[in-house]
């Protein structure tokens, strides 16, 4: 039943059971937002992460769906209207790789990984901010934010097909950004390399330790990019950068520049 008296605006983040999703979720709900935790997986992560936004005073939901399905993403849609009746923050969030792989094997990608990768980090994005859209429209500034990766720009990442998918993602972004305005903005943030639970389980800590060092050694601020200042920034774009749309925004520590 729609919660006639809620006040407090509601962001939905696809893949925040871990991750720059689980950094997202914390950090909207310190910011007065309620929130909907999505995971595919992992429900006790995503509950351990709900019960954290509901520490910060958020109300939560937390709902299994898988984004590559549409008929999954428009269940997801459905309940958030019946809960709020409205959706002012969408961020996807959630993301498919191969692992790590090298770029110089191309044997190693097969037409199946790709277009898994895809289904979810382009055609789930897609497939989200339309199930939603209904419940976005009239709600003042409402936002999309989409994670993608500075991969998609400089070609490189965990896989060749991940970085395609994310130069995917930055096309939709444009397109969608020109397809919903003025209603609602639509932006991107483009992390470099994330110190994450991912990274590090997908790599030996001795090639975890050479990754860094080569980064932060050419990256202009010489550090690297943690789960938390990717959460700041999309909250960024989707409150408080109210006159910006359709951009594609680097946070590398200035490791392009380098």
């Amino acid at each position: 039943m729609i919660d006639e008296g809620a006040q407090r605006r509601v962001c939905v983040i696809t893949g925040s059971s871990t991750g720059i999703g689980a950094a997202t979720a914390r950090h909207f709900a310190r910011q007065g937002h309620d929130v909907v935790i999505n995971y595919s997986r992992r429900r006790d992560a995503a509950d351990a992460v709900a019960q954290q936004c509901q520490a910060e005073g958020a109300q939560v939901l937390v709902i299994r769906a898988d984004v590559a399905d549409d008929a999954q993403c428009r269940a997801l849609a459905q309940e958030v209207g019946h809960r709020w009746g409205r959706v002012d923050t969408l961020v996807n969030n959630a993301g498919a790789s191969a692992g790590v792989v090298n770029p110089k094997d191309l044997d190693a990608l097969s037409a199946d990984m790709f277009q898994t990768i895809h289904a979810v980090n382009v055609v789930g994005a897609f497939q989200m901010s339309r199930a939603l859209l209904p419940h976005m429209r009239g709600q003042a500034g409402a936002s999309i934010v989409n994670v993608s990766s500075m991969a998609a720009i400089m070609g490189t990442g965990s896989s060749i097909a991940y970085a395609v998918s994310k130069g995917a993602l930055n096309t939709l972004t444009l397109a969608l950004a020109r397809s919903l305005a003025p209603d609602i903005r639509v932006n991107a943030v483009l992390p470099g390399l994330v110190d994450s639970d991912w990274l590090a389980g997908s790599l030996s800590p001795e090639q975890l330790a050479v990754r860094r060092s080569r980064y932060t050694s050419r990256a202009l601020l010489k550090d690297v990019i943690t789960p938390d200042d990717v959460a700041q920034t999309v909250h960024w774009l989707a409150v408080d950068a109210n006159k910006v749309t359709g951009q594609l925004i680097p946070l590398d520590a200035g490791f392009k520049l380098g």
